[in-house]
């Protein structure tokens, strides 16, 4: 089992710094600056071609920054000999050698990070492996590869722990026991940094968010506060007279639109107001439902204008 980030500083915080990296003529992050902080866990978010991915390499020293800087603890990450003992990764699980056992693959990192090699066998039983720790990584699932990144990511126990979108290919069980596995990370007092593009799993999981859009930063504060900056609440309706409760409802100063299925949302009034109205007006209503904003909601019309790929859209 990990064991309270016992080879590194409890207390380990990420920051960049007007992080940015151009590719020729491309910027994929531009002058990004943010904080990760330990004891919660912190959801990365933004749209495809947001930079994400990009910002994970700069973190882990596999990409160079144009300009800015990123640190963990104050240092760089190639600044450290041992790194797993300071930062663990999950970046691409297809990423490893397919001809090598899981067992063998993870020894081989323990021996280059000097790591403990009972490690090896606590952190495949930690994820679910160990019962087939001596199988090739080729004819494995890719729920099963992920598992075996996440133990990878866990082998050094330490502080700081990155994850890119480490929910892929996870089945429920795997969604859920990954679920608490962040949380007791976070509350082991380490730095959990979660990329997804899943808004169901980030509204059940992350304390704080960082959400990016063409590189750049959008958001970073709690997620109730992200979620709270969406439209806020509305009522669903549905009625039999669509036109008369729409005339209604607009004459007295509501927003009104009508959905898929002949249903209304409603917007600026409250749910008690439209039923009162209705019943005066003699339309009949047969559902009101009241719906707050979503993280998902927040995310959609906050990144709206930093989507790179609109489906639907003719070129």
């Amino acid at each position: 089992m990990t064991s309270g980030a016992g080879n590194g500083t409890v207390g380990s915080v990420i920051e960049a710094n007007e992080l940015t990296k151009r590719y020729g003529s491309t910027t994929s992050v531009n002058c990004l600056s943010f904080t990760v902080r330990p004891g919660r866990v912190t959801g990365f978010l933004g749209p495809n071609g947001a930079g994400k991915s990009t910002t994970l390499r700069m973190i882990l020293g596999l990409h160079d920054p144009t300009s800015g800087s990123v640190t963990v603890d104050g240092r760089s990450f190639r600044d450290r000999p041992r790194g797993l003992r300071h930062v663990g990764g999950l970046l691409d699980a297809h990423d490893v050698h397919g001809g090598r056992s899981a067992r063998a693959h993870l020894s081989m990192l323990a021996r280059s990070n000097r790591i403990p090699r009972r490690r090896v066998g606590e952190v495949l039983q930690e994820v679910g492996l160990a019962e087939v720790a001596g199988r090739r990584i080729g004819g494995f699932s890719l729920g099963m590869k992920q598992r075996l990144g996440i133990a990878a990511a866990l082998l050094g126990d330490p502080p700081v722990l990155l994850f890119d979108e480490p929910l892929n290919g996870l089945d429920p069980e795997g969604v859920k026991w990954l679920r608490g596995l962040f949380r007791r990370l976070a509350d082991e007092g380490r730095t959990v940094f979660v990329s997804s593009h899943l808004m169901s799993e980030m509204e059940n999981t992350a304390d704080e968010l960082i959400v990016i859009g063409r590189g750049e930063l959008i958001a970073a504060e709690s997620l109730a506060q992200f979620s709270a900056r969406g439209s806020g609440t509305s009522v669903t309706v549905r009625t039999p007279d669509v036109a008369a409760l729409t005339a209604i409802l607009t004459d007295e100063g509501a927003t009104v639109r009508l959905d898929a299925g002949g249903l209304l949302t409603v917007t600026g009034m409250d749910a008690a107001t439209i039923g009162d109205l209705a019943f005066e007006h003699v339309v009949p209503v047969q559902e009101l439902t009241t719906r707050t904003s979503s993280l998902e909601d927040a995310f959609m019309e906050l990144t709206a204008d930093s989507v790179q790929y609109l489906a639907g859209e003719g070129r």
